[in-house]
């Protein structure tokens, strides 16, 4: 029954499971630190690999195809997801007048400049009945696109901050260790994509675990190096009513534009729930290679784990929304 009631609410088990990994971090955190001969964060690095393996072998070319003629929603959705996302935060952080090494402003920049979730974002739209074709297409192009924008954007944030960095470096790291894995799976879809499609629930479970395992590992080190003891359980909670009122001004502004393209009832849902919404998967990966050497990932990620938690929360809501109204207008036919 409370697991029912938490499922309704978007609140599922990965959510809970995640907060509990901060939890055994703050009180466990040795593990997460130990640097051996198999250190978590090796085993961490290549789950990453085999997460993206299995993300192409699922990947679908038929799919892509299929949504590829709709090429305004597209447009829209990519513009809002790497472009008007991040602007909106440079904004608001020029405005706050924060110092450019805030962790928590560097970490809300961070999850504005990654990409769109895929399985989730393409869920919601199916549970809304909008164009999932298109919802397909661009959660597939935007990781991929990802790898080089979302980098780009933490370059020029980081490199005005006074930081060293290196572009090239960086995108060559993920380009290894997210889009050759992707390559190899897609090319071996036609052979055994069926497969991976057929175990989806338990591929979904491997992702969810080695995301775990990242949080965990992050949340660690910045425990061990007493990142959280300036913050206050106000701050958190306020950093949480930011998240969400952050998810609702761009799922404002989607639809705004969205209205403004005359975009019929499905591609709208379409361009709402892919453009409003950010990848976890993609933040926890990129993490681990934007941030090498950081003092302080957990911090970074957290504005990101909070987006997660609250995008799943509403946008559940308003896709059961979206159908329950759909539902009520074929009854009135």
């Amino acid at each position: 029954m409370v697991k029912k009631i938490l499922e309704n609410i978007g609140l599922d088990s990965f959510v809970l499971a995640l907060t509990a990994s901060i939890l055994v971090a703050w009180y466990w955190p040795e593990p997460g630190v130990y640097k051996g001969f198999l250190d978590l964060e090796s085993v961490a690095n290549a789950g990453v690999s085999l997460i993206f393996f299995f993300y192409g072998l699922k990947l679908s070319t038929h799919e892509l195809k299929a949504g590829l003629s709709n090429w305004r929603v597209h447009i829209v959705v990519q513009v809002i997801t790497f472009l008007i996302f991040p602007l909106t935060i440079l904004v608001l952080w020029k405005i706050s007048g924060a110092p450019s090494n805030s962790l928590y402003w560097i970490g809300t920049f961070f999850l504005a400049a990654l990409p769109s979730t895929v399985s989730s974002s393409v869920v919601m739209v199916s549970i809304a009945r909008g164009n999932i074709p298109s919802a397909i297409f661009n959660a597939s192009v935007s990781s991929l696109l990802g790898v080089f924008i979302t980098p780009m954007w933490m370059g020029f944030i980081i490199t005005s901050g006074g930081g060293d960095y290196n572009l090239p470096q960086v995108i060559f790291k993920l380009a290894y260790q997210v889009l050759l894995p992707v390559a190899l799976g897609v090319a071996l879809h036609s052979k055994y994509g069926h497969i991976a499609i057929r175990n989806r629930d338990l591929l979904k479970l491997f992702d969810q675990s080695v995301i775990l395992l990242i949080v965990y590992v992050s949340f660690c080190d910045s425990f061990v190096n007493k990142m959280f003891n300036h913050s206050s359980p106000v701050e958190i909670v306020l950093l949480g009513v930011a998240m969400m009122l952050l998810f609702f001004l761009i799922y404002g502004i989607t639809l705004c534009i969205s209205k403004i393209l005359r975009f019929c009832r499905e591609d709208t849902i379409t361009a709402l729930f892919c453009a409003s919404k950010k990848s976890l998967v993609h933040g926890t990966v990129m993490a681990k290679v934007l941030f090498t050497g950081v003092t302080g990932v957990g911090v970074i990620i957290l504005p990101l784990m909070i987006f997660h938690t609250l995008q799943l929360v509403a946008a559940s809501v308003i896709a059961k929304r979206y159908l329950h109204s759909m539902d009520r207008a074929a009854k009135r036919e």
